[in-house]
């Protein structure tokens, strides 16, 4: 990787990571793009800069993290994708990430299921029962191109509540899910890194930061009177155009 590579993904990382578009698969399809080769250290790259972008959102909703109950609630959610992830770890990397015909299907798909799901929620609380789907739902996006942020948004929505409390959910829960996810891998691979690697991760880090904020701010102006079938045409409009430029 050059340094111009890590730029061009930490911001595409930042600004997609809590969009329902799926950061993950636009990590792949633009590293493909770039003809970027698809080693052990970026597949690392594309998960521990999604870091960067969760620390933005402790630190917009800091108070939040205070009650101990929600926390009770974010971590109970939080199981599910833990479980799934420590059991299929070794196919998540050694398959399901860098692959472009996985991610462009998903991408498809979700932007199917974006456009045509038309519950708007109740504006229900949020009970232990009710965050745990949500984590059932937030476990298929160990899927590239499924989004973690459509997947928990969209079982928000299921289980009964409006768009901007889905939308809040979403981005906390992603705070457990992301620190275990960049922790458990750089536990099996930082041993076979360098200090430049270490170096592109702090920039990585540092890019995605500022640009999640951004992202987190304009998602959540957007979905008090938008709902989400805008994306889902993005989602099927790209999965299109990458298919036609990387087949």
């Amino acid at each position: 990787m050059e340094i111009l590579h890590v730029v061009i993904l930490s911001v595409v990382e930042g600004i997609t990571e809590f969009l329902p578009v799926s950061s993950t698969g636009h990590l792949i399809l633009t590293s493909k793009l770039l003809g970027i080769a698809t080693t052990e250290f970026l597949k690392t790259f594309e998960i521990a800069i999604q870091l960067g972008a969760i620390m933005a959102v402790v630190v917009l909703y800091f108070k939040r993290f205070l009650d101990l109950e929600l926390d009770k609630k974010v971590l109970a959610a939080f199981l599910p994708t833990a479980l799934v992830g420590f059991l299929l770890y070794p196919f998540i990397k050694g398959f399901l990430l860098g692959s472009s015909a996985v991610t462009l299907v998903s991408l498809f798909i979700g932007g199917l299921v974006l456009i045509f799901f038309k519950s708007e929620g109740k504006g229900l609380k949020i009970g232990f029962k009710e965050a745990i789907l949500i984590g059932a739902f937030q476990s298929l996006s160990v899927i590239p191109g499924v989004s973690r942020a459509a997947a928990t948004i969209i079982g928000g929505l299921i289980v009964g509540l409006d768009r901007k409390k889905a939308t809040e959910f979403s981005f906390l829960l992603a705070v457990p899910t992301m620190i275990a996810a960049t922790g458990y891998d750089l536990y099996k691979s930082a041993s076979l890194f360098s200090s430049t690697d270490f170096g592109f991760l702090a920039i990585g880090f540092a890019l995605s930061f500022v640009f999640a904020a951004i992202s987190v701010k304009f998602l959540i102006s957007y979905v008090a009177n938008h709902d989400f079938r805008l994306f889902g045409v993005y989602r099927i409009v790209l999965a299109l155009l990458f298919w036609l430029l990387v087949r």
